[in-house]
């Protein structure tokens, strides 16, 4: 049923997640599903924008060669950057030697890149110039990647005002619009449904368990004392220095703050009354183990899944592929083989239900 089947495809934001978007792309060429048109916002804009060009395959061969170091070395991290840790021009580069030159108005696919104008307050749509230069301010996650300006417009990550931008492909004769969505609710998380709490003190049974959970869901804690004990071995080897080390860690948000004393119930190690109730001191604090750069991450990621669900809601899709928005860290770009496996299996499954 597919064969012949024209689809208007949107491409979503959300940083190494986005590597799905390429395994999305490969399961509709082998389908027989004519792309007709491209729309991205973010990593959906740099992905959307090799693929216009009919360069996937180059771009992919690249992804697939990095490794978590020449990651760092490509973004080239440092907290001294104004606006943002990276000006990421390393990355830029390589995307546009793969894309040799092209402009917008000569790709064989009809391409737009969302980015958002914060000055103006408004979304802006890049149908016309250098394809790269529309990438860049796309990409520009604030807090990230510092913001660009293009004709007197300061640009960012256009996932801020549209995460999923099914809006420039509404004016395309396609039999389908198919969007893939890297906002998609945590692999491990129930609904999103508001949750009622009291700000006053609790049983600290009531809410030991649950603030564990959470951290541990937030920090990964055994992947990153893995990634912790690797950039060890570099500090010793001499391998990067300590400065780039150091960038590094709190960059993927493994510089924390002070712990707050956490103890598990039943236990006499932190300060509780004689009703049982924990000390506000515990219960309300200013510690955190996020990373400021991973707690700005993290609330853009947050705010731009609600939009998502406000914009399609009113805008849907024919076919949506949802990406969990935990299955890899916004900055993992070492991680593009689980993340293009995931995105085939993801819109296989999709495809598959929808009877395409």
């Amino acid at each position: 049923m597919a064969d012949g089947v024209r689809a208007a495809v949107v491409l979503g934001s959300g940083g190494a997640r986005g590597y799905a978007h390429v395994g999305a792309l490969q399961v509709l060429r082998e389908r027989g599903i004519e792309v007709v048109a491209i729309a991205g916002t973010s990593m959906g804009a740099l992905v959307g924008g090799v693929a216009a060009a009919g360069k996937l395959d180059a771009y992919t061969e690249w992804a697939l060669s990095l490794t978590q170091r020449e990651v760092w070395r490509l973004l080239d991290v440092s907290l001294t950057k104004v606006g943002g840790v990276s000006r990421a021009d390393r990355v830029i580069a390589k995307v546009g030697e793969i894309l040799d030159g092209a402009t917008i108005e000569s790709l064989p696919i009809p391409y737009t890149a969302v980015a958002t104008d914060l000055n103006a307050r408004r979304e802006v749509w890049f149908q016309h110039g250098p394809v790269e230069h529309a990438i860049r301010a796309s990409i520009a996650i604030p807090g990230v990647i510092t913001p660009i300006t293009i004709n007197g417009r300061t640009l960012v990550d256009g996932g801020l005002i549209n995460p999923v931008p099914i809006e420039p492909t509404a004016a395309v004769t396609a039999d389908v619009t198919i969007a893939i969505s890297l906002s998609g609710m945590r692999s491990s998380s129930g609904t999103a449904t508001p949750v009622k709490e009291t700000s006053e003190p609790r049983p600290r049974e009531e809410w030991a368990l649950r603030l564990r959970r959470g951290t541990a869901e937030v920090l990964e804690s055994e992947r990153l004392r893995a990634i912790t004990s690797r950039l060890s071995v570099h500090r010793r080897d001499h391998e990067v220095t300590s400065a780039l080390a150091d960038d590094l860690a709190s960059a993927s948000g493994l510089v924390s703050g002070e712990r707050a004393p956490i103890a598990a119930p039943g236990t006499t190690d932190s300060p509780v009354d004689a009703s049982g109730l924990a000390q506000p001191e515990l219960l309300v604090s200013t510690h955190s183990e996020i990373s400021v750069l991973e707690l700005l991450n993290m609330s853009f990621e947050t705010m731009s899944a609600l939009i998502s669900r406000y914009r399609m809601a009113s805008n849907p899709p024919d076919i949506l592929v949802t990406v969990p928005s935990n299955a890899v860290r916004t900055l993992d770009f070492h991680r593009a083989a689980e993340m293009i496996e995931l995105g085939r299996q993801l819109t296989t499954e999709t495809l598959d239900q929808a009877g395409y």
